[in-house]
């Protein structure tokens, strides 16, 4: 084994330039997404909030919901909006889960606590209009914001905790104390104290409610960490964890899974029958 530490914190955590292709993402997102919401069934930019961005869509499955999958998107807490990933509920909807994509505040204009405030109050209001199970999901920084839901200080009600039976983070950073390293800092508003309080690996899980950590494995080491990192520790704490590692995939296109209804990410998130 080669031991070695970090050096380049910011080329760490650098996905784009990194990536074959890169440069792409995400405008490659727009048009399948922008014509996913043109065929759909949809309610869009449902308010759950005062602010302009604090808005879900919700896509509606044929016939009576199983139940409710929300997925939360990327963007280093800085960045992009729900608008990105339409595409994506083809998946879900398909095996007939109701799907809400919420957008939310970005930093610096307010801080993690408070984009994790606001995601709360938007898979509340969608939990308000869809009864059953639910699963959440997000990507990067949206998998951060999903297993902070399912901590013992989620800003969930204990009514939509009961309903709360998996969590999927795809290709998460739950450990935020190595990004007050970065460049991004400043704008994130991080500092060790900060990023150790929104830091869902040093806290305990929600009993009952399995975690999922899925990343690519042409992913950036760090994310490879990341996602090792907190399905060990909380399964240490009791909590029912796997982390799977997509061959083939990087931190752009592991994600694609979710469009497909028959494949293993959503088997293992809604069971094989669908």
């Amino acid at each position: 084994m080669v031991a070695f530490a970090v050096t380049d914190w910011d080329d760490a955590y650098e996905n784009g330039a990194n990536i074959p292709g890169g440069a792409d993402y995400p405008v490659a997102w727009e048009e399948p997404s922008a014509t996913f919401r043109n065929t759909a069934n949809a309610r869009p930019d449902i308010a759950y909030g005062e602010g302009q961005r604090q808005r879900y869509d919700l896509f509606l499955p044929k016939g009576e919901p199983k139940g409710l999958f929300v997925f939360v998107h990327g963007g280093y807490w800085m960045a992009l909006n729900k608008s990105y990933w339409s595409h994506l509920a083809a998946g879900p909807l398909s095996r007939g889960w109701a799907v809400a994509m919420p957008s939310y505040d970005l930093c610096p204009d307010v801080t993690i606590a408070e984009i994790t405030a606001q995601v709360g109050a938007a898979i509340t209001h969608a939990a308000g209009e869809v009864a059953g199970p639910m699963v959440l999901s997000g990507h990067s920084a949206g998998g951060h914001l999903v297993t902070a839901m399912m901590c013992e200080d989620t800003p969930l009600s204990e009514d939509v905790r009961r309903r709360l039976t998996h969590v999927l983070s795809i290709s998460g950073v739950h450990d935020l104390r190595p990004l007050t390293f970065m460049w991004r800092k400043e704008a994130l508003r991080l500092d060790m104290d900060t990023a150790a309080v929104n830091s869902p690996v040093l806290k305990r899980p929600l009993k009952g409610v399995r975690l999922t950590t899925w990343v690519g494995g042409g992913e950036r080491q760090e994310f490879l960490r990341q996602s090792e990192l907190l399905s060990n520790i909380w399964r240490g704490l009791g909590c029912v964890t796997q982390n799977v590692v997509a061959p083939d995939r990087h931190h752009f296109n592991v994600i694609d899974a979710l469009a497909d209804p028959d494949g293993p990410m959503l088997c293992t998130v809604l069971g094989g029958e669908g």
